[in-house]
């Protein structure tokens, strides 16, 4: 069985509908009879790589709204992300472009490390409140994953990746993604958004039962 998961790393319900299907392949027995595959998604392309304003500041921004109003919606977040076991960390977090992470996660599939990037990208940046976005960071992610922080550097600092990240970006629009996390089971059935665990859990036996797999 083949996943795919179009996603960003600033996204906080990507994280959040991460840990659910981990859930649901947990509940059904399948994991270690499924292949997940990341798929980069911008939410931002226009971010920049590093922002002295906080994620708070440039919601109320975005939204029009007092940063009051900001923190209130932040803290929902935060409340379902506990129900998941992850504790955000939005006092620290920033804005951050995620192409270059999208390139390193492309980086780590081929050397069959991208979960671990993967997992790692997320937790450093909405757990860590780290600044993703720059090369410093990128750079201790790949090397704590088991990746060479040399060939990790080698990759930054050239357009390696770049034309793959752009690939899964224009699939995405072909596809109707629309927002993220988006799933899709054997390029058959597709998931928007961060569903309770059971969703996804229902989707995967109905595969199994449909298809046989």
């Amino acid at each position: 069985m083949k996943i795919e998961i179009w996603s960003d790393y600033v996204c906080p319900f990507c994280y959040i509908g991460k840990r659910r299907l981990e859930e649901a392949l947990e509940e059904t027995g399948l994991g270690d009879k499924v292949e997940i595959i990341y798929k980069a998604y911008e939410l931002d392309p226009n971010s920049p790589k590093v922002s002295n304003q906080s994620m708070q500041e440039v919601l109320a921004t975005k939204y029009n709204m007092s940063l009051d109003e900001a923190k209130n919606m932040t803290n929902n977040v935060v409340e379902q992300a506990k129900t998941v076991g992850l504790n955000y960390n939005y006092e620290n977090m920033k804005p951050a472009n995620t192409f270059d992470a999208h390139r390193l996660a492309k980086l780590a599939e081929k050397e069959n490390l991208g979960e671990e990037v993967t997992e790692s990208l997320l937790h450093s940046y909405f757990i860590e409140g780290e600044a993703i976005g720059t090369e410093e960071v990128l750079t201790r992610i790949a090397k704590t994953a088991g990746l060479s922080d040399e060939r990790a550097k080698a990759m930054l600092t050239s357009d390696e990746f770049a034309a793959d990240v752009k690939a899964d970006i224009a699939e995405a629009r072909e596809v109707g993604v629309q927002g993220v996390p988006f799933f899709v089971i054997n390029r058959k059935y597709a998931i928007s958004g961060a569903q309770p665990a059971e969703t996804f859990a229902d989707a995967l036996r109905k595969v199994v039962e449909e298809e046989g797999t």
